[in-house]
């Protein structure tokens, strides 16, 4: 039997928020992926982008008009399930008085003049992630995803799968450990 939970158990919005994907899910696109909330409410459902899944593509692999400009060498990240023919950017960081801002869709023209700026990431991404209208309150209530804050271990080091690593450890030691668990237990 399904839980029942008010509404107003999940009126506050995770947009700006972090989705940590929670150790057990180790299957597919989701698997220690890291998701930027982009636009939550309870009514309408959420939308984020992984930002810590990288490829093996830049901008300039997929668009050759680009291959020369401030963006052309910047890693292609997997977004999510869907969308994954459309190519977006993406900008996020901390201004200059602490405060945490995202923008989820912004120009190429957008894109060429943040990325070179301090505290501030760039990044461009093929694919997002989706939930309908209270899908995602349900995968909190079963323990799918963990939220945080972002936190400026988003801008060190490299946006790749050692962040969901990173941000697990940071959480608790408990959750240190479980991010040291093998994929799959049962090969060890």
């Amino acid at each position: 039997m399904e839980a029942k939970h008010s509404e107003s158990e999940f009126s506050i919005s995770l947009q700006g928020r972090l989705l940590l994907a929670a150790p057990a899910l180790r299957d597919g696109v989701f698997s220690q992926a890291v998701i930027l909330l982009e636009d939550h409410s309870h009514g309408s459902g959420a939308i984020g982008k992984i930002i810590n899944h990288r490829t093996e593509t830049t901008v300039g692999d997929l668009v050759g008009d680009l291959k020369h400009s401030p963006l052309g060498s910047l890693a292609v990240h997997h977004g999510g399930p869907v969308g994954s023919q459309q190519l977006s950017f993406s900008s996020w960081g901390w201004s200059p008085q602490g405060d945490f801002f995202n923008f989820p869709q912004i120009s190429v023209e957008k894109a060429e003049s943040l990325i070179s700026k301090p505290k501030c990431v760039v990044q461009a991404t093929v694919g997002y992630s989706s939930w309908s209208p209270g899908q995602l309150e349900n995968e909190l209530v079963g323990n799918t995803w963990l939220t945080l804050k972002p936190a400026t271990e988003i801008l060190s080091g490299t946006l790749d799968n050692s962040l969901w690593k990173r941000l697990l450890t940071s959480i608790s030691p408990y959750h240190a450990l479980l991010s040291q668990a093998p994929k799959n237990p049962l090969l060890n």
